[in-house]
């Protein structure tokens, strides 16, 4: 049977797209997901709520200096801007003037729905536009949500081992559950469902790496229904593959996030000044609905939504939205190559960047990349030899990061890449020199901008989420911050290189330790280390690659624990928060530290390691890797004392 063709019903205060699978209703002019029927279900979107509260873009914005204002964003013109028996394509527009100075976000809003013959779900995007006359602003959030029927959709996937039967909404009201340290967190004390009695729900215990954050969603089991947020590229996400970010969780609700500042904090906030033009398109990103016969398995809905996204990936960049904004995969360009890492410490020949993550993103420094949150960015990982190809790039100019799990530091090609249509550009052999200016003495850890591989706690009997019971992210269950004082509730941690396993006494986050009276103390973490010689005319190298920072100090002291001036210090780092939102890692950071060789003695020595600051128990750092050099290579220099990547 042929595919019916996509129709448009336009009404007083509602418009409907219909292909015969999906039927789309939205608000007019303002834009709003109201309605989606499927499969014999009139709406599934919660029909308890108001209109305006089912399916929606939102964002998070303040203008400079003052209060930050959500704005669930209402369109105030709507267009048709493609109706064939083929597609529907709609706008729902909302433009700034100087008259709405301060009540809205000085942007022209423009946003598209998209529904093709034969598909089973719709597409949305938006184009946000500053000019240049207009005021500056600063955005925290911008994503699409989607509430959903909780009479229907209670159990929740977003990986093949992160999916589980979901508390209700009316789980976590007053009486149901008890609050824990903050509003996220709760334990559920009178569940709908009794089986969850006891465990901790927390929308952050569903965050996900940009990278392998591409599908996600709820299933209904009567009738078997899925509903699924697809995202066929993180060209538009903002602060590239490793940003976390929220997924779905407990309304039923599935988020489609564009740019946040979870994991990162002020770092991240989008900041467009006055006189600065900025235009972006956020998306497309599809929203798929699928159905099972009944007798099927409706677990077999993820893996149809997996088939499907690769479908989706495999079709980027779409060929059919009509906005010019978008560019078309004939606009874009190619980029190849291939990267070697070149560390004497380990060969005197050139290593492959096996497994590289390698990247075009806006100039900038190096490592910009992970706070960059204007333009568009465009990774891949490179295969075995090293080797990277990354495809239908937006014409502009950027440099080309990387960085290699397994060693040290950032890299970028110090010249401006410019992508013009059509263009395969093969970059060559590129080298990478870690940071490196003697051999390895000892190290703790693993360089690859994640603190997992270190040991992590089982939660607390009290707070357990029963999904990460024995599940490789471990890190995921809450209030592990409290943990630490349980493990050490006297003295703090004692590394002896030679003797310690990182994978067991190494505790995976450097945090306060709460006292009886429930104040908190700083912390001083020591590595003891035997040196059989020493050349106390050279300087040895500490280098300390953070994983996360949440308002800390890093201060390094040696062989004197009570020196009233550190060795070096960090200053006030960090506001990631990463500790409370069960994150492994936030921004990453490098100090290399120089150690004169006459503050090491031949025989024992400690480094100490203290994180004074302890206003809160979410205070604390996750290391990445710590390694320390002997003295330089015959011809090598030392680098400065500190560095931010």
């Amino acid at each position: 049977m042929p595919f019916q063709a996509v129709r448009l019903y336009i009404q007083d205060h509602h418009v409907v797209m219909d292909n015969g699978i999906v039927q789309v209703t939205l608000s007019k002019p303002a834009g709003i997901v109201t309605g989606i029927r499927y499969d014999g279900i009139d709406n599934l979107l919660e029909v308890l709520n108001r209109e305006t509260n089912r399916g929606y873009w939102d964002l998070h914005w303040n203008p400079p200096g003052g209060n930050g204002i959500f704005d669930v964003i209402s369109g105030t013109s709507f267009r048709v801007v493609v109706e064939n028996d083929e597609q529907v394509e709609l706008s729902f527009t909302r433009m700034w003037d100087s008259s709405l100075e301060g009540k809205y976000i000085p942007l022209n809003i423009d946003k598209r729905f998209i529904l093709l013959r034969g598909s089973s779900g719709f597409y949305s995007y938006a184009i946000y536009e500053h000019l240049q006359e207009w005021p500056g602003f600063d955005i925290g959030e911008t994503r699409i949500t989607f509430k959903l029927r909780k009479d229907k959709f209670q159990y929740m996937a977003i990986a093949d081992n992160r999916q589980r039967l979901m508390p209700l909404p009316d789980d976590r009201l007053p009486g149901r559950c008890q609050a824990l340290a903050y509003p996220e967190a709760v334990i559920l004390v009178n569940p709908k469902l009794p089986e969850l009695t006891g465990e901790v729900d927390d929308k952050y215990q569903y965050s996900c790496e940009n990278k392998d954050n591409q599908v996600h969603g709820w299933i209904c089991f009567k009738p078997p229904v899925g509903f699924w947020q697809i995202t066929p590229s993180d060209e538009f996400r903002t602060a590239g593959p490793l940003k976390q970010n929220l997924t779905s969780h407990v309304g039923p609700t599935t988020l489609a996030m564009f740019h946040s500042s979870h994991y990162a904090g002020k770092d991240l906030v989008l900041s467009i000044s006055p006189g600065e033009p900025w235009k972006k398109v956020f998306g497309p990103v599809f929203i798929y609905l699928n159905s099972a016969s009944n007798g099927e398995d409706p677990l077999f809905l993820w893996e149809d939504a997996k088939m499907q996204m690769m479908a989706e990936v495999q079709s980027w960049p779409y060929s059919f939205p009509a906005s010019e904004d978008f560019q078309k995969s004939e606009q874009r360009g190619n980029v190849c190559g291939r990267l070697l890492v070149k560390d004497r410490n380990i060969s005197d020949d050139y290593i492959l960047a096996s497994g590289a993550y390698v990247g075009l993103a806006p100039p900038g420094d190096v490592g910009s990349w992970q706070t960059e949150c204007k333009d568009y960015q465009f990774w891949t990982r490179a295969d075995e030899n090293g080797y990277f190809s990354i495809k239908n790039i937006r014409t502009g100019d950027y440099n080309l990061y990387a960085w290699v799990p397994g060693f040290l530091g950032d890299y970028r090609w110090d010249a401006i890449v410019n992508i013009i249509s059509g263009c395969d550009m093969d970059m060559g052999d590129l080298v990478y020199e870690p940071p490196r200016d003697g051999p390895t003495l000892w190290e703790i850890g693993i360089p690859d901008r994640s603190a997992a591989e270190f040991y992590i706690p089982g939660p607390d009997p009290k707070f357990m989420n029963n999904l990460y019971a024995n599940h490789p992210d471990r890190f995921r269950q809450y209030g592990l911050w409290g943990r630490y004082a349980d493990l050490y509730p006297d003295t703090d941690l004692v590394y002896t290189v030679g003797l310690s396993d990182y994978r067991k006494d190494w505790f995976f986050a450097q945090v306060v330790r709460r006292k009886d009276d429930d104040t908190q103390v700083g912390t001083t973490w020591q590595i003891k280390f035997k040196l059989d010689k020493v050349d106390r005319n050279s300087s040895y190298k500490l280098r300390v690659a953070i994983a996360s920072a949440t308002l800390a100090e890093l201060q390094v002291r040696v062989n004197d624990a009570k020196a009233q001036r550190p060795l070096f210090t960090s200053g006030l780092i960090g506001r990631d928060n990463a500790i409370a939102r069960h994150g492994i890692h936030g921004l990453y950071r490098l100090y290399n530290v120089n150690i004169p060789g006459a503050r090491l003695v031949e025989g024992e020595n400690t480094i100490f390691l203290t994180q004074p600051r302890c206003t809160s128990p979410f205070q604390g750092l996750m290391y990445d890797y710590i390694r320390l050099e002997g003295p330089p290579f015959s011809g090598s220099s030392n680098e400065a004392s500190s560095s931010f990547k």
